[in-house]
């Protein structure tokens, strides 16, 4: 069986910055366990599998090198992107999740993704976990259910670029959460806030870009500024941006992403 496959930089208008994807236009349904060998075979934080359903909706899973991940900013940019670019009648592209949500996107100066809102809860941050990580000016703490991620807010953006977590302990804790969100306001010209997610548990240490988790964080930072525009900046080592909105119950994700190669997956029948 042959694959269509794509890699994309996604949050980025330049090659080698912003997040990794790989993109898998399947034709033919494939097992879980492909996928993730698949993805294991990437080794990228997310790849996407879609499906066309109809001319313009598209079935969508996400899996990282470890398990399946319910929903995936960067992935979904990076698919967008290629499909796009592959099809440029069209202007607009449905995805429905694995998880039953559903996810709308134009495309535009850049392209435009709409993510549900999702709640948060106040929470307390582990201190073996906050150690390990080197967190010393918590601000503020909260959980996510539906990503199953921490999110915690620390007081400089200086000290947040400069975090450098100790992975092998991090993987040595026993916890169930996917992952550590932290984020500071932002002291980078032209951002509002910036951020860094470490999932040693679920995926990689440390996602480059996520846009996923704006479907939580874009709220927390339009509550926190009372601003109804916001820009993001993730200051991993490959940095990415977006643009970030609350709109008629919606996350409003704007940004774009960069094809690097496609070819195919020769996968044994």
């Amino acid at each position: 069986m042959k694959i269509k496959t794509f890699i994309a930089d996604a949050f980025t208008d330049e090659l080698f910055k912003g997040n990794q994807a790989g993109v898998c236009i399947l034709e033919t349904p494939v097992s879980e366990e492909h996928m993730i060998l698949i993805a294991k075979e990437f080794g990228f934080s997310e790849t996407a599998f879609v499906t066309k359903k109809d001319h313009s909706r598209y079935a969508i899973r996400y899996f990282s090198p470890v398990m399946e991940i319910p929903l995936c900013g960067h992935a979904t940019m990076a698919s967008a992107k290629v499909l796009f670019t592959e099809h440029p009648e069209m202007s607009t592209i449905t995805f429905e999740t694995y998880s039953g949500t559903v996810l709308e996107l134009k495309n535009a100066d850049r392209i435009e993704m709409f993510f549900p809102v999702h709640e948060t809860q106040q929470h307390v941050l582990r201190d073996d976990i906050s150690d390990a990580i080197g967190i010393t000016d918590l601000l503020d703490c909260a959980y996510n259910k539906y990503h199953n991620i921490v999110l915690v807010e620390i007081g400089s953006s200086k000290h947040l670029q400069a975090l450098k977590p100790d992975f092998n302990r991090l993987k040595n804790i026993d916890t169930t959460i996917n992952g550590v969100l932290v984020t500071a306001r932002s002291e980078r010209e032209g951002y509002d806030f910036e951020y860094r997610y470490f999932w040693p548990w679920s995926g990689s240490d440390e996602d480059p870009v996520t846009g996923g988790v704006q479907s939580f964080l874009c709220k927390y930072w339009t509550v926190k500024l009372n601003k109804k525009v916001l820009h993001a900046f993730q200051c991993s080592e490959r940095t990415g941006s977006m643009e970030v909105e609350l709109e008629d119950g919606q996350t409003v994700i704007r940004s774009n992403a960069v094809i690097f190669m496609s070819g195919e997956i020769h996968l044994p029948v």
